[in-house]
């Protein structure tokens, strides 16, 4: 991909990942961008670069701008890998007089690559730089999602440099929203508040809270991934809103791993009891459905019911990663309740309950246990619990 001009002299020359699957054990089918900016001005002023393997992409588009001697100022908006990875090539490329971070950022740096004799600066919140005619303002998100995050906002040009926050893990040809679909942006867009930022819900609302306070008018929204929004600024900033408050609606996620199918009838069952209730049901295979797509799937839904087979007197192996994964999330207000067969033992159903519980998920059924094979009883058990699950996801409003 070739540099792209995002405003009036302000260039993405970022990177393309097609090829990227898993990103930290979330599943990226659809790949991802790195995305880097560069400023033209008197200064001349580059914002974060791209994973190590992919710098020679980098170094071709900022070709296409400028020659890269003639950059400035290097400002890291993020120290993570995928956005720092190349920085030691390019500033012993670039030479430049200034590398811009946060406190944080400079410890985190000197801890990934051990470079005393950079020109670090550090800023914190409200510090400004001139490049000239434009003036960029430094705003920092720690734990948003990392210690050294921050934001950089060009006040003339109303443009909001995010780091990871508003962004999609989504390769694309498409370098801004109006070129794709709304309604899959967004999409990808809860996926990765899903499995990314969830866990940071309360520093979401902190964030969000601060920018109103600031005054700051976004007219554009150029993220670390993903195309940049400069047409719906407002709607992905509505969107995190929503989600980092966890709204959800009366929609229940079943999820679950079976032996010898009978967990998976029982698992059908438990949805006929949510259908019956008027709530939205997802049937999510455990071992068909990646945890972070589960993940994706929970956060607007109001209740999630688990089911196992009972194997070596415990959970099945799928069931406890995603429950780990989970519980790594914390996501909040959740009902829920559990089930499973068994053989001989049957100890799935407490380990899905005490897990459960130990994520924050409110249990409003006590489970349901099948020996073996569901007959009709064991059938309207489950219909029974599902029904159970969609009543209190009703009467939670």
């Amino acid at each position: 991909m070739g540099a792209v001009e995002i405003k009036k002299d302000i260039f993405w020359v970022g990177a393309v990942d097609w090829n990227v699957r898993d990103f930290h054990g979330y599943s990226t089918d659809k790949g991802t961008t790195y995305n880097a900016y560069l400023i033209k001005d008197e200064k001349v002023a580059l914002f974060d670069t791209v994973k190590h393997n992919l710098k020679s992409d980098l170094v071709h588009n900022i070709h296409q701008v400028v020659e890269p001697g003639k950059i400035d100022y290097i400002i890291v908006n993020h120290v993570e890998m995928d956005h720092s990875g190349s920085l030691p090539d390019i500033i012993d490329l670039v030479k430049p007089e200034k590398v811009f971070c946060s406190a944080n950022g400079k410890r985190a740096l000197l801890s990934h690559f051990h470079r005393e004799d950079w020109p670090y600066e550090v800023v914190k919140t409200g510090d400004e730089i001139s490049l000239g005619t434009r003036t960029v303002r430094f705003i920092e998100t720690k734990m948003l999602h990392w210690p050294d995050s921050m934001f950089s906002y060009v006040n003339e040009e109303k443009l909001l440099i995010s780091s990871d926050a508003f962004g999609q893990h989504l390769a694309s040809s498409e370098r801004f929203d109006d070129q794709l679909p709304l309604s899959e942006l967004m999409v990808h867009a809860a996926k990765y508040y899903a499995n990314i930022l969830l866990v940071f819900a309360p520093l979401v609302q902190k964030l969000l809270a601060s920018v109103a306070e600031m005054g700051l008018e976004i007219d554009m929204i150029a993220p670390d991934h993903g195309p940049i929004w400069r047409t719906a600024p407002d709607q992905i900033i509505a969107a995190y809103d929503r989600w980092s408050r966890q709204e959800a609606r009366n929609k229940a996620v079943v999820v679950y791993d079976t032996m010898w199918h009978s967990t998976e009838k029982m698992a059908k069952a438990v949805c006929a009891g949510l259908e019956k209730e008027g709530v939205e049901v997802r049937l999510m295979c455990a071992r068909l459905c990646h945890r972070s797509d589960i993940i994706a799937e929970l956060l607007d839904a109001k209740a999630v019911i688990c089911g196992s087979a009972t194997l070596n007197n415990n959970i099945m192996p799928r069931m406890a990663d995603i429950l780990t994964y989970m519980k790594g999330l914390r996501p909040k207000g959740k009902l829920g309740a559990a089930f499973g067969s068994y053989g001989w033992s049957g100890e799935a159903v407490k380990h899905l309950g005490e897990a459960m519980t130990e994520i924050g998920i409110d249990l409003v059924h006590e489970g349901v246990r099948v020996k073996n094979v569901p007959d009709h009883d064991g059938y309207k058990e489950c219909v029974a619990l599902g029904s159970a699950v969609g009543r209190a996801v009703r009467q939670a409003g």
